[in-house]
C-alpha cells in the first residue's frame, strides 16, 4: 500500500521496461478463464529495471524510491476508483507499507493436500457445500471454505506461513476472482493459470493499489536481483470484461 505526498529518499532509480511482455495476458485460454472470473480488464503486470544490488532488509526504502522515482509515477498503471479506467500512479508518495511474501514453494504438488482432504475429487471436480457467505464472497464449494472460513473443519490443512506463500496467494486471488465471477466447478483451470502466472512473473490516505481496500485489490512486486528488474502485478477488484 503506498498513501500519497511528496517526501525525500534518495538510493534506487528505476527506468520502465515496456518491451518486457507477459504471456500470461495475451493467451487466448487464460484470458478467456480471467473473463470468465471477472478479472479481465482489471489485472495488469509491467517490468521495471533498477540499479543497484537489491537489499532484501531495505525492502521499504526499495520501494518508497520506486513510488517515487519519476520513471515510476507516469509510467505504474492503475484503476481509477471514479471512472473505472486505467490511470498512471501521477503523484509522489511519502509512506508505504510492504510485506515480505516468501517463495518458498515451488511445486504446484503444495495442493495435493486438496485431493487427499476431500476438498476436490480425483476427477478434479470441486466438492460443493451448502451456500454461505464471506462478505463479500458466497461459499458454495469446499474450495472457497477452505480459502476464507477460519472456523471451517479443514481450513488448517494450509498452515498459517501456507498462506504467506507467494503460489498461495496467487492461488486465492483467482479462485475468489472479480464482482462478477462465475467459479470453476474442476480445479485444473485454476492450478493451471496459477502455474503460468507464477512461471511468467519469473519465480495518509492510500492511492496504490487503490484507495479502497479489499481482499482482491492486490499489488506484488516481484524482484530479480541479478537482472535487477522488479516485475509488478496488480489487480483491482471490481467488475472485468464481459465480451
Amino acid at each position: 500500500m503506498a498513501s500519497g505526498e511528496p517526501g525525500d529518499v534518495g538510493c534506487y532509480y528505476f527506468r520502465f521496461l515496456p518491451q518486457k511482455t507477459f504471456p500470461f495476458l495475451s493467451a487466448r485460454e487464460t484470458t478467456s478463464r480471467l473473463r470468465q472470473w471477472s478479472m479481465l480488464g482489471r489485472i495488469e503486470a509491467q517490468a521495471f529495471g533498477f540499479d543497484q544490488t537489491f537489499q532484501a532488509y531495505r525492502k521499504d526504502d526499495f520501494l518508497l524510491a520506486f513510488f517515487k522515482d519519476p520513471n515510476v509515477i507516469p509510467n505504474l498503471k492503475l484503476l481509477s476508483e471514479s471512472s473505472g479506467q486505467w490511470i498512471t500512479l501521477g503523484t509522489e508518495v511519502k509512506k508505504i507499507e510492504a510485506i515480505n511474501v516468501p517463495c518458498t514453494q515451488l511445486s504446484m504438488s503444495f495442493f495435493n493436500r486438496l485431493y487427499d482432504e476431500d476438498i476436490v475429487r480425483d476427477s478434479g471436480h470441486i466438492v460443493k457445500c451448502l451456500d454461505s457467505f464471506c462478505d463479500p464472497f458466497l461459499i458454495s464449494d469446499e474450495l472457497r471454505k477452505v480459502l476464507l472460513e477460519e472456523d471451517s473443519e479443514k481450513y488448517e490443512i494450509f498452515s498459517p506461513p501456507d498462506r504467506e506463500e507467494f503460489l498461495f496467494c496467487l492461488f486465492k486471488h483467482l479462485c475468489l476472482g472479480g464482482s462478477l465471477c462465475q467459479y470453476e466447478d474442476v480445479i485444473n483451470p485454476y492450478l493451471d493459470t496459477t502455474k503460468l502466472i507464477y512461471k511468467d512473473l519469473d519465480s495518509t490516505g492510500m492511492c496504490y493499489p487503490s484507495t479502497k481496500h479489499h481482499e482482491q485489490t492486490f499489488s506484488y512486486f516481484i524482484v530479480d536481483p541479478m537482472k535487477r528488474h522488479v516485475n509488478v502485478l496488480y489487480h483491482c477488484f471490481g467488475v472485468g470484461e464481459m465480451s
